[in-house]
């Protein structure tokens, strides 16, 4: 085996762990209480606190109309794992992983973090960048919202969109390192709507972006 082999099976076991951690289930402790899980025959109004630690508050349940809590519930009875503030969390460091890789023209990150689809049409602009000689130097400022908006779940796959607005330093350079586009000192505002999804019946706990829109 060469040692090229080795350092590429390295890093595709890296960014496996990334994702894990950023949409993945939360691991399995039956005492375990988590605050923010849904309880599906109570829905996601009331977050849970554990008795043990008084002082401890317990995270926030995002609000959600009717319709996207109904959705979540039925996501929540397929995989008992799933957690809305968690998934909430995950996402907006999903969005962060997704734009930097895609900005840095990073392929192989981006294959493990988006489905086929979203990929070619990201894989597609990156080429087009490189052929005409440009880098962008974008920066993600802060995330300012990521709000549920939609949830629905078709077995085996669960479906969740969710509103990114963010503040967003954007330049492009050509080859020649002249500015072509964008300034980083004055930040634009992005409102996105991206969906992720997984098939609760597969083995990888992994949501991937599959479908990308404005708000």
């Amino acid at each position: 085996m060469t040692p090229e082999i080795i350092i590429m099976g390295m890093i595709a076991g890296f960014l496996a762990l990334r994702l894990y951690s950023v949409l993945g289930r939360r691991a399995e402790h039956e005492e375990e209480v988590i605050p923010g899980r849904i309880d599906p025959a109570a829905g996601v109004s009331k977050p849970r606190q554990t008795e043990a630690v008084p002082q401890q508050r317990a995270r926030e349940v995002p609000a959600v109309l009717p319709a996207v809590e109904q959705g979540l519930r039925e996501i929540a009875m397929a995989d008992r794992r799933f957690d809305v503030q968690g998934f909430v969390d995950g996402a907006r460091n999903a969005y962060r992983m997704i734009l930097e890789a895609f900005w840095r023209g990073d392929k192989d990150e981006l294959a493990l973090l988006v489905d086929r689809d979203v990929y070619e049409g990201f894989a597609s602009e990156i080429d087009a960048r490189v052929a005409a000689g440009e880098v962008v130097h974008n920066r993600l400022v802060r995330i300012e919202e990521a709000a549920i908006v939609s949830a629905s779940y078709e077995a085996p796959m669960a479906r969740v969109t969710v509103r990114f607005v963010a503040d967003l330093a954007a330049l492009t350079r050509d080859k020649d390192g002249n500015a072509v586009a964008g300034s980083l000192d004055d930040a634009m505002v992005m409102r996105d709507l991206w969906t992720f999804s997984r098939n609760v019946n597969a083995s990888e706990p992994d949501w991937l972006l599959d479908e990308t829109d404005e708000a």
